[in-house]
């Protein structure tokens, strides 16, 4: 959960936002970088606002619906240097969900595994392509570091699923 204040907290430090143009920019511009959903968004806002580190103020203009505008606050700011400190030191495990998968692998036929993990590689492929697409951002260096990151390790996965599959594939029985 760490990640997700560190980058709430990122994004009030910013500017100001209502809830709306958070989930917004995370959608359309963080999407290759965070999994985070709307409700989480919400629930995660009101807990940083429960905690002090976010300050939250009714906002209505015109004929549009009051609407909820997050800021950062001091103790908020101490805590975005904080979580962003320890996580850029920090050398957590990368955890591929596909692996848990790969683990029980030889629970199907050899034939079938091939043909799943050929689909995950052009998976990955296209995701490389898409990531590839990606423009550069004006937010400075970090986001463009992230995405570059992101890149290269899906470009390792990739390289990796190419020997996987030879490997397995060399496995196969030999047809009469």
């Amino acid at each position: 959960m760490d990640e997700r204040e560190l980058l709430l907290l990122g994004m009030l430090k910013a500017q100001s936002q209502h809830g709306y143009q958070i989930n917004e920019v995370i959608e359309q511009n963080l999407g290759h970088m965070t999994d985070m959903k709307k409700p989480t968004a919400y629930a995660l806002l009101e807990r940083l606002a429960a905690a002090g580190y976010v300050e939250m103020r009714a906002e209505h203009a015109g004929a549009r619906p009051q609407r909820k505008v997050y800021s950062i606050t001091p103790r908020g700011e101490q805590r975005f240097y904080e979580l962003l400190r320890r996580q850029l030191a920090d050398a957590a495990p990368l955890l591929v969900a596909g692996d848990i998968g790969l683990m029980f692998l030889d629970a199907l036929p050899l034939e079938e595994a091939v043909t799943l993990l050929c689909a995950r590689q052009r998976k990955v492929a296209e995701r490389i392509a898409s990531y590839e697409q990606a423009p550069a951002h004006d937010l400075g260096m970090g986001v463009d570091l992230a995405l570059e990151h992101a890149l290269a390790l899906m470009r390792a996965d990739h390289a990796w699923l190419e020997s996987a599959l030879a490997r397995l594939k060399g496995m196969a029985p030999v047809e009469k």
